[in-house]
């Protein structure tokens, strides 16, 4: 999906003034693609699976109590085109992400962010440049039932994307509202109607994303992750609570991660991952405050 796709469809089948504040909306991210055998032009800026470097002091993430984490994914922040993105990715070192992804029990165990005991069960590492590594080899679970190994390897490089918010999300649905003032989150106006279905239409392939703007499988991630963190102190603030729209605001995509053949990757019933955080703690490297959540159809 390119800029141009975006920009045309707006301009084409929305009013001129509702077209340039949705435009205004769409976000640039590095969609990361599987590429087993990179040409010369190719610069490798990541992968999935294979076996995660380290510091040598640094303990693999372990989820108490129930077992190691998996490792999903890693990038090299110095090789991503950061100059086309929008978020404040740290300018070298490397990011990983690990997910406690059911190997260990079956997928008894989910990680879901209106839970904060299980936000244990998703991890995301900055080792700096200049900070020595090695490889490290997977744990072993000490139980001969179970069967915990690392997904294959596939190497990724980086392609510049535009990407557009989900249609529920509440900044769409205030951007085609003239006054901006929604009383009704569950419907679009007629106005825009056409334009939102041929947005529905566009081919959506599966997404290996830093920055931009999530895909969503169900509905916008955003939501479950402000939920979930306003009642992280076992608060019970309702969903329709204008707060959690609000705190929504404050979340950005830090990375998304699909469902991928190549890699042995099935999440749910071919859903993705998601790695959220707010601005102010990306800018700071606060990668501990990074939230973590799934979805699948």
């Amino acid at each position: 999906m390119t800029e141009s796709t975006l920009h045309d469809l707006a301009r084409t089948l929305l009013p001129a003034d509702l077209a340039e504040r949705w435009i205004s909306l769409c976000r640039p991210a590095a969609r990361l693609v599987a590429t087993p055998e990179p040409g010369a032009e190719d610069v490798v800026v990541g992968r999935l699976g294979g076996l995660p470097e380290l510091p040598e002091g640094m303990a693999w993430p372990v989820w108490e109590e129930h077992g190691p984490l998996s490792f999903i994914a890693s990038v090299d922040c110095a090789a991503l085109p950061k100059g086309a993105l929008d978020i404040a990715l740290p300018a070298d070192g490397t990011l990983s992400f690990f997910y406690f992804d059911g190997q260990i029990d079956d997928g008894d165990s989910l990680v879901w962010p209106g839970e904060p005991e299980t936000w244990a069960g998703a991890r995301v590492v900055h080792v700096p440049a200049g900070v020595a590594v090695a490889e490290r080899a997977w744990p072993v679970v000490d139980d001969e039932d179970v069967e915990f190994e690392p997904y294959p390897a596939v190497p990724l490089t980086a392609r510049v994307k535009w990407t557009a918010p989900d249609s529920w999300h509440p900044d769409f649905v205030a951007a085609l509202h003239r006054d901006g003032v929604v009383k009704d989150h569950n419907r679009h106006p007629a106005e825009a109607e056409a334009f939102v279905e041929a947005l529905w239409d566009l081919e959506r392939d599966a997404d290996h994303l830093i920055g931009g703007h999530a895909n969503p499988v169900q509905n916008p991630v955003e939501y479950e992750i402000a939920h979930g963190f306003l009642n992280r102190d076992g608060g019970d603030i309702a969903w329709s609570d204008p707060r959690v729209e609000e705190e929504a605001g404050r979340w950005t995509l830090l990375a998304q991660i699909d469902t991928d053949d190549d890699a042995d990757m099935m999440w749910g019933d071919c859903g993705a991952l998601y790695w959220l955080i707010r601005p102010e703690d990306l800018a700071a490297g606060r990668f501990d405050q990074a939230m973590f959540t799934m979805q699948c159809s």
